[in-house]
């Protein structure tokens, strides 16, 4: 029995060291390295509702798979999201970034959002470092520095946003600051047309004027000299 027993240990012993050693060493496979497996240029894709009516569209010069975390890298991102009876959204970045569920997009350096002008507003421009967009909740959300200019002369600076592009409203997180500017009336005519009517009409009244009192004395001496022929 003791050699049995010595030789099953020596198997168990061997096994453990084996498996120990394959998990510590480096696959040889390339799952673990963090290596694209395909390129795509002037990539586009779509995405529509349950009603056949788009959604938004991602758009990049170039877009980089990797799989060891099924993650997706962007040059030149642009994402423009729709609405229905709704202005447009459209956001843009030198980077992108697109999770492996494909539920949350990334943007890094110079990043800007443009929505487009209504009746009611003006275009709206939001400039920051690092934006997330969560398509399917219409969410985007920043920790970074964001400034907005708001046509026609409205500028906001902060820290921290949330955007609610659903429910069309904006929170801004820390240290806001705004610069409002009330546009001119556009109901008043400027001063120097004013001006111009004033004097035309007071020349029209002195000409005016001028008529009448050149025409009464003649008038008096045609009727005067009539009288006196008749007597």
């Amino acid at each position: 029995m003791f050699p049995l027993t010595l030789v099953l240990m020596m198997a168990l012993i061997t096994f453990w060291i084996n498996q120990t050693v394959q998990e510590q060493g480096p696959r040889i496979d390339g799952s673990n390295r963090h290596d694209p497996d395909y390129r795509l240029r002037n990539f586009v894709t779509t995405q529509s509702d349950v009603n056949g009516k788009l959604r938004y569209v991602l758009a990049a010069a170039e877009m980089t798979h990797f799989p060891d975390d099924d993650t997706t890298v962007l040059q030149r991102p642009k994402f423009t999201q729709f609405a229905v009876n709704k202005p447009y959204t459209q956001i843009q970045g030198l980077r992108g970034y697109v999770s492996s569920d494909g539920e949350t997009v990334e943007f890094f350096d110079n990043v800007k959002v443009v929505r487009q002008a209504t009746a009611d507003k003006g275009q709206m421009e939001l400039l920051t470092e690092k934006l997330t967009i969560e398509p399917s909740k219409d969410l985007a959300t920043t920790q970074s520095p964001v400034t907005i200019n708001q046509a026609p002369k409205t500028k906001v600076t902060a820290v921290g946003m949330v955007f609610d592009k659903k429910n069309q409203t904006m929170t801004l997180l820390n240290k806001v600051r705004v610069h409002y500017e009330r546009p001119a009336p556009k109901n008043i005519a400027p001063v120097k047309s004013m001006a111009k009517s004033n004097s035309a009409i007071s020349k029209q009244s002195i000409s005016k004027t001028k008529r009448k009192i050149k025409a009464t004395p003649s008038q008096k001496r045609v009727q005067t000299q009539g009288v006196i022929r008749k007597r």
